[in-house]
C-alpha cells in the first residue's frame, strides 16, 4: 500500500481549521451594545448599573491598560431558534489564547447574579437550551483590559507592570458579540477530530493503530458535504465512531484528571486584579459543574475562597453548593501557595493553620494534601510541618522544570529533615494546565518513572496561572479518551481518591530525602530586596507583639490580648509570602504595594507591642529580649548612651545589669575587644580577623567582605533565574572615598566605610565591634542604581568544611561544598534564613544575617595546602523584566562575621540579629512566660490559643540536629499540657511536674505544646 499519511494529515488538519470549525456556530444576530468606562480602580456592580452608558459598536479599541469597561448588552434570541442551544458569544479583541493575562470579563444579570466570564478559550455563555425563542437578553459586562506583559515571551521590557507608567492608549479591539445557536453536531465532531488526530500524531510510525486512524479519518472525510458541514456532520461522525470505541490496552497508564485553575494571587497583574479573576475562574467552573456531573474540581488558597466569599457573595453559595455535591475540592490547606523556601518555619506553619481552619469552618472538609504545583523549590522541613498539620500527601509539578537533572521519580516517599515522610507525587504531564491533548498524555505516559511498579499518575487540567480553569471542550476530551486505544486511559477523580489508590498500589515508593530543590529560578532567593525585608522583619516583628501580648493577658489585669488584630496581620503577611510575591517575580505594581503593606504592618504590630508592655505598667527603662536565648549585649539607651545589659530568654531586665565586659579598642584600622581582632585594609575590606580565644588564630584565606558585582543577564526569566555565567565577568569593589572611625567607646567601636561606584551607585558601611562578643557587624547603606547586575559580599575563610550549614524553616540543612556530580553543580546558588555556617573538626565560623536568603559556598585549595572555603551573601539584583526597577533605590541591611562559632551559636546570633533588644519604660514582669532549659530545644512562638481560651500555646523545636530533652517551666500556675497539632488540637498529653512540662525531642522535631492556666 502506498504511503498517504502526508496527504490525509494535511487534509485532516485543513478541513478540521477551516471548515469544521468555521461551522460550529450555524447563525447569529449581534448584540445592541452600550459602554461606559470606569474611572481609575474597579467599582462595585451597582455604580456600574448605574452609570450613563455611550453606544459601542464593534471594530472599535476600547480598554487602557488596567482600566475597566462596562458593556451593556442587549439582544434577543430568534423565535425560529426555539429548542436549539443558544449562547452568547464575546470576543473582546483577545490576543493569543492565553486567558490569565490580557483582556478578560465576567457577565452579569442586570440585577447583579454574576453569570459566567469570557476569554479566548471560553468565550461562550449559555442562553438556553431548549430555548422557548423570542427570550429578552440584558447583560453587563465587566471587561479588564489587562496589559498582555508576556507579549514578546519576556524579552522586552515595558512599562506596562504598573498603572503608573502604563499610559492610557486603548489595548484591544472589540471584535464579537452576538446572540449564537451551537451546532452541536458539529461542535463534538470538532472535539472527536481533535482527539483522534493529536492520537495520530503522537503514535509511532510502525504502530497499526496509527495508521488505522489516518484512514479512518480519510474515510470519514469523504462524507462531510463542504457546502453543508452541519447536515453532514452526523455521518461524519458516525464513520469515525468505531475508531472511538476502540478500548484501551489493559496496561495501558491512567491518568487521573482533577479540575485545576492556577491563579497566581499576584504576578503580571495586581493583587485587586486577583480578586476578580477569582471571581471569573469560580463562576466557570461552577457553570461546568452544573453541565457535567462527573467534573471534579480541585482548588487551593483560602486567601482567593476569602476575597469571593467577601466581593461575590452569589459566587461564593455557589461554590458551597458544589462543594456539597462533591464536584469542588478544596485542596492544599495553606493560606496561599507560598514560596516553598523563604517563609519562616513558624509563618509556615501558620499558612496551614489559617487554611485549614477556613476550609473546616466554611465547608466542613478537612484537606489531606499539601497542592503547591509552582513553587521554586520545597524545604526539607515540609514533611513534618504538612504531618503535623494533617496531611497524607504532597503535590507539586515544579520540580520537572530542572536545568540540569531530572528528577529520579514521580510518586516517591519525602523525608524530611527530622525524619518524617510524606507520599509525594509529581505529574509526569509536566504541566498543571493540562488540556488532554495527545502530546500531553504521549508524554505523561512516556516520561512516567514507576513503570512496572506503578500505573497511574495526576493530571491538574484546566487553563491557570492567570486563572480560566477547565473548559467543557477538556472535559469533552477526557470523556473520549477515557478508553481509547492508544492512549493512556483518564478518569476525571478527586486528588485524594488518586493519591490513596497511588500509595495502595505503591507504598514501598523509593525515598527522597532533604530538599526538593529546583535547579532554576535561583535568583528568586535575592530579587525584589525589599520586599524580602519586609518578610523578615514582618515574621519577627509578629513573634515580638505575640509574646509581650501573652506576656500583657497573663500578668497585666484588664488587658485584652488582641486576637483579631493579629489574626489579620498575620494573613497580610501569609498573602505576601504566595511564591510570585515574596521571591520578586511580580510586575512594579505588586511589589510597590508590598512594601507599603509591610510598612503598614510594622506600624500596626509595633503598636501592638507597645501597648502590651504599656500595660505592663511603668517602672523606668528595661530591656527587653524576644529571642529565645540569653542576651549580654551592649544596648542604646533612649538618650544615646551604651550600657551592657544581661536579658533572660523571652524574658526583660532593667537597664544596665550585668558586668561590665572587657572594653573595645579602636587603634587606627584596628578593632579590638579581647576575643577578636579585626583589620580593615584601605580598601576597606578586611586584611585579617584573629580569633583570640583560639590562640590568634587567623580567620581569613583572603581579604573579607568584598563586594563584588558581577554582570547578571540570564538566558531567560530575568528576575527569575541566575545562571552559572554571571561569574565570569565581575568588578570587585575596591575603591573608598572614605575609611573613618565612627564610635570609639568602650563598649562600641565601629569604622564607616564609604564607596561609589557603577552607575551612580553609592554603598556606606559601618563596621561595629561591641564588647562582650566575637561578633563583627556590617550595617550597610546601599543607594542601588545598576541595571542588570548582582552584588555579592564574600567571606574566604581558612576552614576545611566538607559541607556548609545553612538554616531553613525548624533546622538547618547541610550541603557538600564538593561538586562531584552535575547534582552539587548545580547548586552554585542556595537559599537559608538567618544563618549560614562553615566548620572543621574544632573550629566553625557563621555569617549571620537580618534579610537575605541567596548565598553561595565554594572551596579551593591554596598553594600552601590549606583549603578556602568562600561563603558570599547574595545582596541584591538589578532585573528588568517584569519590573524594569526592580531594586533600585535605597536598602539598608546588616550582617555580621561571627569566628569561632558553633551551630548552636549560629542559631543564637541569628536570633539575636534578627530580635534586637528593645528598650521600653515599662514595669514587665520578674520571670519569662515561659522558660525552658536543655541545649537545643529552642522556642519558637509564645502566644495565646486561637479559640480565645485562655490556653498558652509555644511552639519548639529541635535546633542543633541532635536528640535534645528538657524542661519547659511556666511563670503562671500551671493547669496541665498536651501535645497538639498545629492546628492546636490534642495529640496526646504531656508530661508534667508541677510548673514544668518536660520535653523530649528527636533531632528537628517540632513540637507544639498547649498549657492551661490554673485558676489562683
Amino acid at each position: 500500500m502506498h504511503d498517504e499519511r502526508r496527504r490525509i494529515e494535511e487534509r485532516v488538519q485543513r478541513l478540521h481549521d477551516q471548515r469544521i470549525k468555521a461551522a460550529i456556530y450555524a447563525a447569529a444576530v449581534p448584540f445592541e451594545i452600550e459602554a461606559w468606562q470606569a474611572p481609575g480602580e474597579p467599582v462595585p456592580f451597582e455604580e456600574a448599573a448605574s452609570a450613563s452608558y455611550a453606544p459601542f459598536v464593534t471594530g472599535t479599541p476600547w480598554g487602557p491598560p488596567w482600566g475597566t469597561t462596562w458593556f451593556r448588552m442587549r439582544g434577543q434570541v430568534p423565535a425560529e431558534w426555539a429548542g436549539r442551544r443558544v449562547e452568547a458569544v464575546i470576543d473582546l479583541g483577545f490576543v493569543g489564547d492565553w486567558p490569565g493575562n490580557q483582556a478578560e470579563a465576567l457577565v452579569h444579570l442586570t440585577d447583579g447574579t454574576p453569570l459566567k466570564a469570557v476569554n479566548p478559550l471560553n468565550q461562550y455563555v449559555a442562553i438556553a437550551n431548549p430555548a422557548a425563542g423570542g427570550e429578552e437578553i440584558d447583560y453587563l459586562v465587566e471587561a479588564a483590559s489587562n496589559p498582555d506583559i508576556l507579549a514578546d515571551d519576556f524579552s522586552k521590557i515595558t512599562p506596562m507592570g504598573d498603572i503608573r507608567t502604563a499610559g492610557d492608549k486603548p489595548l484591544y479591539t472589540f471584535r464579537r458579540a452576538d446572540i449564537a445557536v451551537l451546532d452541536e453536531e458539529v461542535w463534538h465532531l470538532d472535539l472527536d477530530i481533535q482527539v483522534l488526530r493529536e492520537l495520530m500524531l503522537e503514535l509511532g510510525e510502525h504502530d497499526p493503530r496509527r495508521h488505522e486512524i489516518t484512514h479512518a479519518l480519510d474515510r470519514a472525510l469523504d462524507l462531510l458535504d463542504l457546502d453543508d458541514v452541519s447536515g453532514s456532520a452526523a455521518d461524519v461522525r458516525a464513520a469515525l465512531k468505531p475508531a472511538l470505541a476502540r478500548p484501551a490496552n489493559a496496561s495501558a497508564h491512567i491518568v487521573s484528571g482533577v479540575g485545576h485553575a492556577h491563579i497566581d494571587s499576584a504576578w503580571l497583574w495586581p493583587i485587586r486584579e486577583t480578586k476578580r479573576k477569582t471571581s471569573r475562574t469560580f463562576s466557570n467552573v461552577t457553570s461546568l459543574a452544573d453541565e457535567y456531573e462527573d467534573f471534579i474540581f480541585a482548588c487551593s488558597q483560602a486567601q482567593q475562597y476569602e476575597w469571593v466569599r467577601d466581593n461575590y457573595p452569589k459566587v461564593w453559595a455557589r461554590i458551597q453548593e458544589s462543594v456539597q455535591k462533591g464536584q469542588w475540592a478544596p485542596v492544599g490547606g495553606m493560606w496561599v501557595e507560598a514560596d516553598g523556601n523563604l517563609p519562616g518555619g513558624e509563618a509556615v506553619a501558620r499558612q496551614f493553620v489559617h487554611g485549614k481552619r477556613f476550609f473546616i469552618e466554611h465547608f466542613g472538609v478537612e484537606t489531606k494534601g499539601v497542592w503547591l504545583p509552582d513553587s521554586f523549590g520545597y524545604t526539607a522541613s515540609y514533611p513534618q510541618l504538612a504531618k503535623l498539620a494533617g496531611n497524607e500527601w504532597f503535590l507539586t509539578q515544579k520540580i520537572s522544570w530542572n536545568q540540569t537533572n531530572k528528577f529520579p521519580h514521580h510518586t516517591f516517599w519525602w523525608e524530611g529533615i527530622d525524619g518524617t515522610r510524606i507520599f509525594t507525587h509529581f505529574p509526569p504531564v509536566d504541566t498543571y494546565n493540562a488540556r488532554f491533548s495527545g502530546e500531553e498524555m504521549a508524554r505523561a505516559t512516556r516520561n512516567y518513572q514507576e513503570k512496572g511498579v506503578g500505573t497511574r499518575s495526576l493530571a491538574p487540567f484546566g487553563w491557570g496561572d492567570g486563572g480560566g480553569g477547565p473548559t467543557r471542550e477538556i472535559m469533552e476530551r477526557a470523556r473520549r479518551l477515557a478508553d481509547l486505544e492508544g492512549s493512556p486511559k483518564v478518569v476525571v477523580e478527586h486528588p485524594d481518591d488518586f493519591f490513596a489508590k497511588a500509595r495502595e498500589e505503591y507504598p514501598d515508593a523509593p525515598v527522597w530525602v532533604g530538599e526538593l530543590y529546583l535547579e532554576l529560578h535561583r535568583a528568586t532567593y535575592t530579587s525584589q530586596a525589599r520586599t524580602k525585608q519586609g518578610n523578615r522583619r514582618s515574621e519577627h516583628k509578629l513573634r515580638e507583639a505575640e509574646l509581650w501580648a501573652t506576656t500583657a493577658a497573663l500578668h497585666a489585669p484588664g488587658y485584652a490580648y488582641p486576637h483579631d488584630r493579629l489574626d489579620r496581620l498575620w494573613k497580610t503577611v501569609l498573602l505576601h509570602q504566595f511564591h510570585d510575591i515574596l521571591p520578586g517575580s511580580s510586575i512594579a505594581w505588586v511589589h510597590r504595594e508590598a512594601e507599603a503593606e509591610y510598612a503598614r504592618v510594622a506600624e500596626e504590630v509595633e503598636a501592638l507591642t507597645a501597648e502590651a508592655l504599656a500595660a505592663l505598667g511603668t517602672g523606668g527603662p528595661r530591656v527587653f529580649n524576644t529571642s529565645p536565648v540569653e542576651r549580654q549585649e551592649v544596648v542604646r539607651a533612649a538618650d544615646g548612651t551604651l550600657t551592657h545589659t544581661v536579658v533572660p530568654a523571652n524574658g526583660s531586665a532593667p537597664l544596665g545589669t550585668g558586668e561590665a565586659p572587657r572594653p573595645v579598642t579602636v587603634e587606627g584600622r584596628v578593632l579590638d575587644n579581647g576575643l577578636v581582632r579585626v583589620e580593615i585594609a584601605e580598601d576597606g575590606t578586611l586584611s585579617s580577623v584573629r580569633d583570640l580565644r583560639a590562640g590568634g588564630r587567623e580567620v581569613l584565606a583572603d581579604r573579607g567582605n568584598l563586594l563584588r558585582l558581577h554582570t547578571d543577564l540570564p538566558n531567560y526569566w530575568d528576575a527569575w533565574d541566575v545562571d552559572k555565567h554571571y561569574k565570569n565577568r565581575y568588578t570587585d569593589l575596591l575603591d573608598t572615598e572614605t575609611v573613618t572611625v565612627v564610635e570609639d567607646d568602650p563598649l562600641l567601636g565601629a569604622i564607616r566605610v564609604e564607596r561609589s561606584f557603577g552607575n551612580g551607585s553609592r554603598v556606606t558601611q559601618t563596621i561595629s565591634l561591641r564588647a562582650g562578643s566575637p561578633r563583627i557587624d556590617f550595617e550597610t547603606d546601599l543607594d542601588w542604581h545598576e541595571a542588570e547586575k548582582f552584588l555579592k559580599a564574600g567571606f574566604p575563610v581558612d576552614i576545611r568544611a566538607a559541607h556548609s550549614s545553612a538554616e531553613i524553616a525548624f533546622g538547618h540543612i547541610q550541603r557538600p561544598t564538593h561538586t562531584n556530580t552535575t547534582w552539587e553543580s548545580a547548586r552554585f546558588e542556595v537559599s537559608g534564613h538567618r544563618w549560614v555556617h562553615l566548620g572543621e573538626p574544632g573550629y566553625g565560623v557563621a555569617v549571620i544575617n537580618d534579610s537575605t536568603y541567596g548565598h553561595d559556598v565554594s572551596r579551593t585549595v591554596r598553594e600552601d595546602g590549606g583549603t578556602t572555603t568562600t561563603v558570599r551573601l547574595s545582596l541584591v539584583r538589578a532585573p528588568r523584566i517584569p519590573d524594569p526597577g526592580a531594586d533600585q533605590g535605597r536598602h539598608r541591611f546588616t550582617y555580621a562575621l561571627l569566628p569561632g562559632a558553633t551551630i548552636e551559636d549560629a542559631v543564637a546570633e541569628g536570633y539575636s540579629l534578627n530580635l534586637p533588644l528593645r528598650v521600653a519604660d515599662s514595669a514587665g514582669t520578674p520571670e519569662p512566660v515561659v522558660s525552658v532549659d536543655g541545649e537545643g530545644v529552642t522556642i519558637e512562638a509564645v502566644k495565646l490559643a486561637d479559640d480565645a481560651s485562655g490556653d498558652v500555646v509555644v511552639r519548639l523545636y529541635e535546633s542543633r540536629g541532635g536528640r535534645a530533652r528538657g524542661t519547659l517551666r511556666t511563670s503562671f500556675p500551671l493547669g496541665g499540657a498536651e501535645i497538639t497539632d498545629l492546628l492546636e488540637r490534642p495529640l496526646s498529653t504531656a508530661d508534667t511536674d508541677g510548673d514544668g512540662v518536660t520535653v523530649t525531642l528527636r533531632p528537628f522535631e517540632i513540637q507544639t505544646l498547649r498549657l492551661a492556666v490554673r485558676k489562683r
